[in-house]
């Protein structure tokens, strides 16, 4: 009810405040952001089917040139579809797409069955498998014969499970897909064992759930997906991780790359104010233990996301000493999502729209240079759909973003598949040295070699994992 409530109130001021953001808007959705023309030579084939569209509906694949977004570009219908948008609609509008995607309520047919998930220090955090039907009620236990691809979701940071992470289990399922939700301590109803969260970048908790996906999953792949400024933990996971992440491949859903500097600065008011808001409603469950560890006063009278991320991990706002506590400047060392970037060993494709609200301008918050150089990363940039929207007048039912990052985990599969046929072919000929194949550093040896406290086969068992 409060759901209906908030984004009906929303709806409302986002419309009396539409005409005049249109009109302040105009000019600057004239002067698009437009890479340069030397790194939009894989995205020349898809620009050209995209003539008379209008710029309104430009959309654009920026990556470094290779074998891989060719093929990207040959087999992916969505990067080649562009959202196609009337200007009188209401879809137009970047802060109501926003809004739509996060809050309006949506009838999913999905249902989810609980694991709650024993870590090694004894925090818990719980995976949400969606199912499909009314059996959802029974206890659901993976079976290690199963081939099904396992989708991984990781959501805001915030726990809030929106509409789109709904709508993607819907479309994972209908594609042969094991959707999971990772549940961070203390969020979307998993409890607080321990007194600790999880830093904005720290991946532990995310490489033991990992670990045990793969260990109830050993035949199928696993791909991941990540939404808005969850896709920091993504980030950091792959990037520290390296070869060792037992992914497949990733994306990224209006990603947000330059973390501290949006902390810093925030989002625009309304979404600032709200994220706030629900951030503190969501830790006021936990007040009188989180008193244990940091000053819930100035907590809960924190007027920013800055301001609320020190109180929370940083000296400033922790009572006593704790292990890793320490400056701003230092907390966003360990935690910033482009520290280990290079070390990214699989296909990651980022979507983003030039008039996110929450993201802020393009170009000051995309790092363009890290797709013109790393062949594993891919931009698809888009005009509009705001901040993890990207809903058409004509949508389907499947929404145009989980179409791309489906098509992308089926192309990429393919073209790492016929890769290692090539291989095996020119091995059986006696010419495996020649030749050159996209570098894809899936079974190699990881950089930082994850440490976990315990034995796997120990504590992933029926004594540990728990179902609600």
């Amino acid at each position: 009810m409060l759901e209906w409530i908030g984004a009906a109130c929303f709806m409302v001021l986002m419309a009396i405040l539409w005409p005049v953001v249109k009109c302040f808007g105009a000019e600057s959705h004239s002067t698009l952001l437009l890479p340069r023309r030397e790194s939009r030579r894989p995205a020349e084939r898809c620009d050209s089917k995209l003539e008379g569209q209008g710029e309104s509906d430009a959309l654009a694949l920026i990556c470094k040139p290779s074998a891989l977004a060719n093929y990207l570009l040959k087999h992916c219908m969505s990067f080649c579809k562009s959202l196609s948008i009337p200007k009188w609609n209401w879809r137009m509008s970047s802060s109501l797409q926003t809004v739509f995607g996060a809050l309006w309520p949506f009838d999913c047919p999905v249902h989810f069955i609980r694991d709650h998930l024993q870590l090694g220090d004894d925090g818990l955090v719980a995976l949400d498998w969606a199912v499909v039907g009314a059996a959802h009620y029974k206890r659901r236990r993976t079976s290690s014969n199963s081939t099904s691809p396992v989708l991984l979701i990781i959501p805001n940071p915030f726990g809030k499970i929106t509409r789109n992470v709904l709508k993607l289990c819907e479309a994972a399922l209908s594609h042969g897909y094991l959707p999971v939700i990772f549940n961070r301590r203390s969020q979307n109803g998993t409890p607080l064992c321990t007194v600790k969260l999880q830093q904005f970048g720290d991946p532990t908790d995310l490489r033991e759930a990992v670990r045990y996906i793969r260990y109830r999953q050993p035949a199928g792949q696993i791909y991941t997906v990540s939404e808005s400024t969850g896709s920091g933990l993504l980030l950091s996971y792959l990037g520290e991780c390296g070869s060792s992440s037992y992914v497949t491949a990733a994306a990224c859903l209006s990603p947000v790359f330059r973390c501290q500097s949006w902390f810093e600065s925030g989002p625009t008011w309304p979404f600032h104010w709200a994220l706030v808001l629900y951030q503190k409603i969501c830790l006021s469950r936990y007040k009188t233990v989180l008193g244990e560890l940091v000053h819930t006063d100035s907590l809960f009278s924190s007027c920013s996301l800055k301001a609320m991320e020190e109180a929370l991990f940083c000296h400033s706002g922790l009572k006593g000493t704790m292990e890793g506590a320490g400056s701003w400047e230092a907390y966003w060392e360990h935690n910033d999502p482009l520290r280990d970037i290079d070390e990214v060993a699989i296909p990651v494709l980022c979507v983003c729209s030039q008039d996110d609200p929450i993201r802020g301008e393009p170009q000051a918050t995309l790092p363009l240079e890290l797709f013109e150089s790393n062949p594993h990363f891919f931009l698809l940039l888009t005009a509009h759909g705001g901040h993890c929207g990207f809903s058409t007048s004509d949508e389907g039912p499947i929404v145009w973003s989980h179409q791309a990052v489906l098509e992308f985990f089926r192309a990429t599969t393919d073209f790492f598949a016929a890769e290692e046929r090539a291989k095996l072919v020119a091995r059986r000929r006696g010419l495996s040295g020649a030749g050159k194949t996209f570098r894809h550093r899936s079974v190699s040896t990881c950089k930082k070699l994850p440490v976990c406290s315990h034995n796997i086969h120990a504590i992933y068992n029926w004594q540990r994992s728990y179902t609600r």
